[in-house]
Protein backbone atom coordinates (compact mmCIF):
# COMPACT_ATOMS: atom_id res chain seq x y z
CA UNK A 1 0.00 0.00 0.00
CA UNK A 2 1.30 3.22 -0.73
CA UNK A 3 2.15 5.85 1.70
CA UNK A 4 0.14 8.91 1.89
CA UNK A 5 1.26 12.19 1.35
CA UNK A 6 -0.95 15.36 2.16
CA UNK A 7 -0.72 19.10 1.08
CA UNK A 8 -2.29 21.13 3.03
CA UNK A 9 -3.37 24.46 1.79
CA UNK A 10 -7.25 25.78 2.47
CA UNK A 11 -6.48 29.18 2.78
CA UNK A 12 -4.90 29.89 -0.68
CA UNK A 13 -5.83 31.61 -3.63
CA UNK A 14 -3.45 33.89 -4.75
CA UNK A 15 -0.15 35.72 -5.12
CA UNK A 16 3.01 34.19 -4.55
CA UNK A 17 1.90 31.28 -2.15
CA UNK A 18 -0.45 30.37 -4.52
CA UNK A 19 2.10 30.10 -7.58
CA UNK A 20 4.51 27.44 -5.18
CA UNK A 21 1.16 25.13 -4.74
CA UNK A 22 0.94 24.94 -8.04
CA UNK A 23 4.84 23.92 -8.25
CA UNK A 24 4.37 21.92 -5.71
CA UNK A 25 1.23 19.80 -7.26
CA UNK A 26 2.60 19.73 -10.48
CA UNK A 27 5.95 18.16 -9.38
CA UNK A 28 3.81 15.75 -6.65
CA UNK A 29 1.79 14.71 -10.11
CA UNK A 30 4.51 14.14 -12.24
CA UNK A 31 7.50 12.37 -10.26
CA UNK A 32 5.57 11.38 -6.71
CA UNK A 33 2.45 10.09 -7.58
CA UNK A 34 3.75 6.91 -8.71
CA UNK A 35 4.81 5.71 -5.33
CA UNK A 36 2.59 7.64 -3.14
CA UNK A 37 -0.79 8.82 -3.13
CA UNK A 38 -1.48 12.53 -2.53
CA UNK A 39 -4.20 14.30 -1.16
CA UNK A 40 -4.68 18.02 -1.39
CA UNK A 41 -6.86 20.03 0.97
CA UNK A 42 -7.88 23.30 -0.89
CA UNK A 43 -10.61 26.02 -0.56
CA UNK A 44 -12.08 25.37 -4.16
CA UNK A 45 -10.79 23.09 -6.82
CA UNK A 46 -10.80 26.35 -9.43
CA UNK A 47 -7.37 27.37 -7.51
CA UNK A 48 -5.49 24.51 -8.45
CA UNK A 49 -4.13 22.84 -11.73
CA UNK A 50 -5.48 20.48 -13.85
CA UNK A 51 -3.66 16.97 -12.46
CA UNK A 52 -4.23 13.57 -12.98
CA UNK A 53 -2.86 11.74 -9.80
CA UNK A 54 -4.20 14.07 -6.35
CA UNK A 55 -7.21 13.84 -4.71
CA UNK A 56 -8.40 17.46 -3.84
CA UNK A 57 -10.91 17.51 -0.56
CA UNK A 58 -12.31 21.30 -1.08
CA UNK A 59 -12.94 23.58 2.62
CA UNK A 60 -14.82 26.75 0.79
CA UNK A 61 -15.76 28.03 4.12
CA UNK A 62 -11.87 28.35 5.38
CA UNK A 63 -11.74 31.40 3.63
CA UNK A 64 -15.02 33.10 5.03
CA UNK A 65 -13.33 33.35 8.25
CA UNK A 66 -10.65 32.56 10.76
CA UNK A 67 -13.61 31.02 13.00
CA UNK A 68 -13.49 28.36 10.01
CA UNK A 69 -9.82 28.41 9.54
CA UNK A 70 -8.77 28.01 12.93
CA UNK A 71 -11.68 25.21 13.81
CA UNK A 72 -9.90 23.68 10.63
CA UNK A 73 -6.30 23.69 11.65
CA UNK A 74 -6.97 22.90 15.28
CA UNK A 75 -9.62 20.60 15.85
CA UNK A 76 -11.06 18.75 12.71
CA UNK A 77 -7.71 18.18 10.33
CA UNK A 78 -6.27 16.30 14.00
CA UNK A 79 -9.67 13.82 13.26
CA UNK A 80 -9.08 13.98 9.61
CA UNK A 81 -5.47 12.86 10.17
CA UNK A 82 -6.54 10.19 12.35
CA UNK A 83 -8.98 8.95 9.47
CA UNK A 84 -6.04 8.88 7.03
CA UNK A 85 -3.08 7.93 8.46
CA UNK A 86 -0.72 10.56 6.22
CA UNK A 87 3.47 9.41 6.02
CA UNK A 88 3.77 13.57 5.65
CA UNK A 89 1.70 16.41 5.94
CA UNK A 90 2.91 19.61 4.74
CA UNK A 91 1.48 22.76 5.70
CA UNK A 92 2.10 25.00 2.56
CA UNK A 93 0.36 28.21 4.46
CA UNK A 94 2.41 29.43 7.72
CA UNK A 95 -0.06 27.63 10.56
CA UNK A 96 0.94 24.30 12.02
CA UNK A 97 -1.91 22.26 12.89
CA UNK A 98 -2.34 19.62 15.40
CA UNK A 99 -2.20 16.32 13.11
CA UNK A 100 -1.20 13.04 13.41
CA UNK A 101 1.41 12.29 10.95
CA UNK A 102 4.92 10.08 10.45
CA UNK A 103 6.32 13.28 9.53
CA UNK A 104 4.91 16.94 9.84
CA UNK A 105 5.79 20.00 8.19
CA UNK A 106 5.03 23.61 7.28
CA UNK A 107 6.24 26.36 4.52
CA UNK A 108 6.55 29.51 6.31
CA UNK A 109 5.99 32.70 4.00
CA UNK A 110 5.08 35.66 6.29
CA UNK A 111 7.86 37.78 7.14
CA UNK A 112 5.64 40.22 9.15
CA UNK A 113 6.63 39.27 12.52
CA UNK A 114 10.25 40.41 11.66
CA UNK A 115 9.27 44.15 10.90
CA UNK A 116 9.61 46.77 13.10
CA UNK A 117 6.34 49.25 12.44
CA UNK A 118 5.29 52.37 13.62
CA UNK A 119 1.81 53.94 14.86
CA UNK A 120 1.78 55.68 11.31
CA UNK A 121 2.46 52.49 9.65
CA UNK A 122 -0.47 51.11 12.06
CA UNK A 123 -3.33 53.68 10.70
CA UNK A 124 -1.51 53.83 6.89
CA UNK A 125 -2.12 49.44 6.88
CA UNK A 126 -3.74 48.03 9.72
CA UNK A 127 -4.09 44.84 8.21
CA UNK A 128 -0.35 44.72 7.76
CA UNK A 129 0.39 45.67 11.48
CA UNK A 130 -2.11 43.25 12.67
CA UNK A 131 -0.74 40.28 11.27
CA UNK A 132 2.36 41.55 12.35
CA UNK A 133 0.95 41.60 15.89
CA UNK A 134 -0.60 38.43 15.77
CA UNK A 135 1.58 36.05 13.38
CA UNK A 136 4.73 36.18 15.77
CA UNK A 137 1.65 34.34 18.28
CA UNK A 138 0.25 32.26 15.04
CA UNK A 139 3.84 30.82 14.11
CA UNK A 140 5.00 29.51 17.40
CA UNK A 141 1.56 27.83 17.83
CA UNK A 142 2.73 23.69 17.40
CA UNK A 143 5.94 25.26 15.68
CA UNK A 144 7.40 22.45 17.54
CA UNK A 145 5.22 19.44 16.29
CA UNK A 146 7.19 20.04 12.83
CA UNK A 147 9.77 17.77 12.34
CA UNK A 148 10.87 20.62 9.75
CA UNK A 149 10.11 24.23 9.26
CA UNK A 150 10.82 25.35 5.46
CA UNK A 151 11.41 29.25 4.84
CA UNK A 152 12.43 30.84 1.51
CA UNK A 153 15.47 32.45 2.47
CA UNK A 154 18.83 32.53 5.02
CA UNK A 155 17.95 35.63 6.87
CA UNK A 156 14.19 34.18 7.51
CA UNK A 157 16.08 30.65 9.13
CA UNK A 158 18.22 32.78 11.31
CA UNK A 159 15.07 34.97 12.49
CA UNK A 160 12.80 31.23 12.97
CA UNK A 161 16.00 29.86 15.17
CA UNK A 162 16.68 33.08 16.99
CA UNK A 163 12.75 33.49 17.89
CA UNK A 164 11.48 30.12 18.18
CA UNK A 165 14.91 28.02 19.11
CA UNK A 166 13.86 25.63 16.54
CA UNK A 167 16.96 23.88 14.59
CA UNK A 168 15.24 22.32 11.89
CA UNK A 169 14.80 24.76 9.03
CA UNK A 170 15.08 24.22 5.49
CA UNK A 171 15.95 27.24 3.00
CA UNK A 172 14.25 26.25 -0.17
CA UNK A 173 14.47 28.95 -2.71
CA UNK A 174 11.18 29.12 -4.20
CA UNK A 175 11.44 27.84 -7.60
CA UNK A 176 11.15 30.82 -10.25
CA UNK A 177 11.13 30.47 -13.70
CA UNK A 178 11.12 33.73 -15.10
CA UNK A 179 11.51 34.13 -19.50
CA UNK A 180 11.25 37.32 -21.29
CA UNK A 181 8.38 37.55 -23.58
CA UNK A 182 9.55 37.34 -27.00
CA UNK A 183 7.36 40.43 -28.39
CA UNK A 184 9.55 42.90 -25.54
CA UNK A 185 11.39 45.77 -27.62
CA UNK A 186 13.67 47.89 -26.21
CA UNK A 187 13.38 51.36 -26.79
CA UNK A 188 15.79 54.13 -26.45
CA UNK A 189 14.33 56.96 -24.17
CA UNK A 190 15.93 60.97 -24.09
CA UNK A 191 15.64 60.74 -20.41
CA UNK A 192 16.71 58.29 -18.00
CA UNK A 193 14.35 55.57 -16.90
CA UNK A 194 13.94 54.37 -13.04
CA UNK A 195 11.43 52.22 -11.96
CA UNK A 196 9.73 50.33 -8.98
CA UNK A 197 7.03 48.00 -9.21
CA UNK A 198 5.00 46.99 -6.15
CA UNK A 199 1.57 46.96 -4.74
CA UNK A 200 1.43 49.79 -2.16
CA UNK A 201 2.38 48.23 1.60
CA UNK A 202 3.97 50.42 4.35
CA UNK A 203 6.89 48.55 4.21
CA UNK A 204 7.50 48.55 0.63
CA UNK A 205 9.27 51.90 1.65
CA UNK A 206 7.75 54.49 -1.60
CA UNK A 207 8.61 57.86 0.16
CA UNK A 208 12.70 57.09 -0.50
CA UNK A 209 12.24 56.94 -3.37
CA UNK A 210 10.24 60.32 -3.55
CA UNK A 211 12.60 62.42 -1.07
CA UNK A 212 15.74 61.25 -3.07
CA UNK A 213 13.88 62.53 -6.14
CA UNK A 214 13.56 65.94 -4.55
CA UNK A 215 16.98 66.02 -3.94
CA UNK A 216 18.22 64.76 -6.88
CA UNK A 217 15.99 67.25 -8.85
CA UNK A 218 17.97 70.51 -7.75
CA UNK A 219 20.30 69.83 -10.27
CA UNK A 220 18.78 67.34 -12.79
CA UNK A 221 15.64 67.88 -12.75
CA UNK A 222 14.98 67.52 -17.05
CA UNK A 223 17.31 64.17 -17.02
CA UNK A 224 15.10 61.64 -15.62
CA UNK A 225 12.27 60.30 -14.55
CA UNK A 226 11.08 57.69 -12.02
CA UNK A 227 7.72 55.23 -12.62
CA UNK A 228 6.36 53.78 -9.49
CA UNK A 229 3.13 51.18 -10.07
CA UNK A 230 0.41 53.65 -7.81
CA UNK A 231 -2.09 56.09 -8.31
CA UNK A 232 -3.16 56.50 -4.88
CA UNK A 233 -6.14 54.82 -5.24
CA UNK A 234 -5.38 51.85 -3.72
CA UNK A 235 -5.05 52.23 -0.09
CA UNK A 236 -4.73 54.63 2.47
CA UNK A 237 -0.90 54.91 2.29
CA UNK A 238 -1.16 54.69 -1.82
CA UNK A 239 -3.16 57.88 -0.80
CA UNK A 240 -0.52 59.13 1.34
CA UNK A 241 2.52 58.87 -0.96
CA UNK A 242 0.42 60.55 -4.02
CA UNK A 243 -0.83 63.30 -1.67
CA UNK A 244 2.25 64.43 -0.74
CA UNK A 245 4.46 63.65 -3.62
CA UNK A 246 2.78 64.33 -6.32
CA UNK A 247 3.58 67.81 -7.37
CA UNK A 248 7.27 66.34 -8.59
CA UNK A 249 6.97 66.29 -12.27
CA UNK A 250 10.23 63.74 -12.43
CA UNK A 251 7.87 60.75 -10.67
CA UNK A 252 5.01 59.19 -12.49
CA UNK A 253 2.02 57.55 -11.03
CA UNK A 254 1.40 55.16 -13.15
CA UNK A 255 -0.78 53.20 -11.07
CA UNK A 256 -0.90 49.01 -11.03
CA UNK A 257 0.31 47.08 -14.39
CA UNK A 258 0.06 44.00 -15.61
CA UNK A 259 2.67 41.06 -15.42
CA UNK A 260 2.94 41.71 -19.48
CA UNK A 261 3.00 45.94 -18.97
CA UNK A 262 5.67 45.54 -16.55
CA UNK A 263 8.17 43.42 -18.68
CA UNK A 264 7.74 45.74 -20.96
CA UNK A 265 8.90 49.09 -18.69
CA UNK A 266 11.63 47.04 -17.55
CA UNK A 267 12.99 46.93 -20.82
CA UNK A 268 12.49 50.63 -22.05
CA UNK A 269 13.77 51.98 -18.06
CA UNK A 270 17.25 51.66 -17.67
CA UNK A 271 17.72 50.97 -13.15
CA UNK A 272 15.50 49.30 -10.99
CA UNK A 273 15.31 50.69 -7.70
CA UNK A 274 14.09 48.37 -5.05
CA UNK A 275 13.96 50.13 -1.75
CA UNK A 276 11.77 47.92 0.25
CA UNK A 277 12.34 47.06 4.30
CA UNK A 278 10.95 44.03 4.03
CA UNK A 279 10.52 40.96 1.64
CA UNK A 280 10.87 36.95 1.78
CA UNK A 281 12.55 37.25 -2.21
CA UNK A 282 11.70 40.46 -4.17
CA UNK A 283 10.83 39.00 -7.49
CA UNK A 284 11.52 42.31 -9.16
CA UNK A 285 15.03 42.06 -8.46
CA UNK A 286 15.00 38.48 -9.97
CA UNK A 287 13.31 39.44 -12.93
CA UNK A 288 14.95 42.77 -13.52
CA UNK A 289 18.42 40.79 -13.65
CA UNK A 290 17.17 38.91 -16.54
CA UNK A 291 17.52 42.28 -18.56
CA UNK A 292 21.52 42.91 -17.09
CA UNK A 293 20.85 46.48 -16.47
CA UNK A 294 21.61 47.99 -12.93
CA UNK A 295 19.58 47.75 -9.79
CA UNK A 296 19.83 50.42 -6.71
CA UNK A 297 18.27 48.12 -3.54
CA UNK A 298 17.80 48.16 -0.23
CA UNK A 299 20.82 47.31 2.02
CA UNK A 300 19.21 44.32 3.92
CA UNK A 301 19.50 40.44 3.92
CA UNK A 302 16.80 39.46 1.48
CA UNK A 303 18.10 41.68 -0.74
CA UNK A 304 21.46 40.41 -0.76
CA UNK A 305 20.26 36.86 -1.33
CA UNK A 306 18.00 37.70 -4.46
CA UNK A 307 21.02 39.42 -6.22
CA UNK A 308 23.05 36.36 -5.43
CA UNK A 309 25.86 36.43 -7.86
CA UNK A 310 25.70 39.93 -10.02
CA UNK A 311 28.07 42.85 -10.47
CA UNK A 312 25.62 45.45 -11.60
CA UNK A 313 23.63 45.96 -8.18
CA UNK A 314 24.29 48.43 -4.96
CA UNK A 315 23.25 48.93 -2.03
CA UNK A 316 21.79 51.84 0.12
CA UNK A 317 20.73 52.21 3.69
CA UNK A 318 16.40 51.68 3.17
CA UNK A 319 16.30 54.41 5.33
CA UNK A 320 18.82 57.21 3.83
CA UNK A 321 17.32 59.57 1.08
CA UNK A 322 20.61 61.45 0.67
CA UNK A 323 22.62 58.16 -0.23
CA UNK A 324 19.93 56.83 -2.72
CA UNK A 325 20.03 60.58 -4.42
CA UNK A 326 23.72 60.59 -4.51
CA UNK A 327 23.76 57.15 -6.27
CA UNK A 328 20.49 58.53 -8.38
CA UNK A 329 22.91 61.40 -9.35
CA UNK A 330 25.67 59.09 -9.90
CA UNK A 331 23.76 56.85 -12.11
CA UNK A 332 22.81 60.12 -14.38
CA UNK A 333 26.69 61.27 -14.69
CA UNK A 334 27.33 57.44 -15.81
CA UNK A 335 29.85 57.19 -12.63
CA UNK A 336 28.03 54.84 -10.94
CA UNK A 337 30.56 52.14 -9.44
CA UNK A 338 29.49 48.74 -9.12
CA UNK A 339 30.93 45.98 -6.54
CA UNK A 340 30.94 42.47 -7.96
CA UNK A 341 28.58 40.63 -5.82
CA UNK A 342 28.47 36.80 -4.57
CA UNK A 343 26.08 34.52 -3.61
CA UNK A 344 25.01 34.76 0.17
CA UNK A 345 26.54 31.61 1.88
CA UNK A 346 24.40 28.53 1.89
CA UNK A 347 22.13 27.26 4.68
CA UNK A 348 23.91 23.43 5.85
CA UNK A 349 19.89 22.26 5.51
CA UNK A 350 19.16 23.15 2.42
CA UNK A 351 16.67 22.40 -0.54
CA UNK A 352 17.83 23.64 -4.39
CA UNK A 353 14.72 22.36 -5.81
CA UNK A 354 11.53 20.49 -5.17
CA UNK A 355 12.90 17.24 -5.37
CA UNK A 356 15.82 17.99 -3.32
CA UNK A 357 13.06 19.00 -0.60
CA UNK A 358 11.00 16.28 -0.69
CA UNK A 359 13.73 14.16 -0.44
CA UNK A 360 14.72 15.71 2.92
CA UNK A 361 10.75 15.90 3.84
CA UNK A 362 10.70 11.87 2.91
CA UNK A 363 13.77 10.59 3.58
CA UNK A 364 15.17 12.29 6.77
CA UNK A 365 13.70 12.71 10.11
CA UNK A 366 15.05 15.92 12.26
CA UNK A 367 14.11 15.98 15.63
CA UNK A 368 10.97 17.67 16.73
Amino acid sequence: MKRLIIISAVNLKNGGPAFILHDFLNYLDASLASSYKIIALVHSKSVVPNTKNIRYIEFPKSTSSYVYRLYYEYFYFYRLSKELNPYLWLSLHDISPRVNASIQAVYCHNPSPFYKFTKKNFFLDKNFSLMNLLYKFIYQINIRRNNFVIVQQNWMKDEFKKMFDIKNVIVANPNIVISIPTNIKKIQNDKKVFFFPSFPRVFKNFEVICDAVNIVNEKYNDMFEVLITIDGNENKYAQMIYKKYKDIKNIKFIGLQTREKVFEIYAKSDCLIFPSRLETWGLPISEYKLFNKPIIVADLPYAHETVGSYNKAIFFKPNDKKMLASYIEAFLENNLIFAKHSAVKKSRLRAESLSQLFNILLNSRANK
